[in-house]
C-alpha cells in the first residue's frame, strides 16, 4: 500500500520524505530517545541512509517495510517515527516499532502513534496480528502498548546486543479481532 496516510485529532502518520532527515535524526541521534532501542545513537549520515531506505521501500513490490513519520497536525512538526515490518515467518503479521522526540514525551503522542500504526495495519493492510518488542526497562512503552490494547505475551531472552551486553525483550501483541478502533 502506498501512500500510507492516517491521522488522529493531533497527529498525522505519513510516508517519509528526504526532508525528514533532521527530524528523524532528532530521535535516532539522541542518546535519551534511543536508550531503550536496539541501537546506539545514529549519525546524521546513518539517519540519511535509513530515511533513503524507507523511501525506497515505500514503492517496492511487494512492500514489506513501512518507515513512517509522525507530525503534529497543526504545525507539521515531526515528533516521532513509526515502523511496520511485514513478518515473513507469520501469515498476515507485522512487527511494530515507534519512537518520539524526547521533547514530545508526556503528551500522549505515543498512544496516538500506536493507534495510528494499528489502524494502518488492520484497516489498510488487512493484517491479522501485530507485535512489538520493548526493553524490560521501558515502562513508558509498556504502558503505551497496554493502553492501546496490546497484550504482554512473553520474553525473548538475550534478544538484543547493545554496547556489548545482551538484553531481553518483552513482546506485546494484538490480533485484528481484539483491536478496538479509537473514537
Amino acid at each position: 500500500m502506498y501512500p500510507v496516510a492516517r491521522s488522529s485529532a493531533r497527529l498525522v502518520l505519513r510516508e517519509t520524505d528526504i526532508g525528514d532527515v533532521s527530524g528523524v535524526h532528532a530521535i535516532y541521534g539522541d542518546a535519551e530517545a534511543t536508550a531503550h532501542m536496539s541501537f546506539e545513537p545514529r549519525t546524521r549520515d546513518q539517519v540519511g541512509q535509513i530515511v533513503a531506505g524507507w523511501i525506497a521501500s515505500a514503492t517496492a513490490e511487494p512492500r514489506t517495510e513501512y518507515g513512517l513519520v509522525v507530525v503534529e497536525r497543526d504545525t507539521q512538526h515531526l515528533v516521532g517515527v513509526g515502523r511496520l515490518a511485514i513478518d515473513p515467518h507469520q501469515q498476515r503479521a507485522a512487527t511494530m516499532g515507534f519512537a518520539l522526540r524526547p521533547d514530545a514525551w508526556g503528551f500522549g503522542y505515543g498512544l496516538e502513534t500506536v493507534h495510528l500504526l494499528l489502524a494502518a495495519a488492520f484497516l489498510d493492510l488487512d493484517l491479522h496480528r501485530v507485535w512489538g518488542a520493548r526493553s524490560p526497562l521501558n515502562g513508558a512503552s509498556a504502558r503505551t502498548m497496554t493502553a492501546a490494547g496490546m497484550v504482554e505475551e512473553g520474553v525473548i531472552r538475550s534478544h538484543i546486543q547493545r554496547a556489548g551486553q545482551w538484553r531481553d525483550s518483552i513482546v506485546h501483541g494484538i490480533l485484528a479481532a481484539e483491536w478496538e478502533r479509537p473514537v
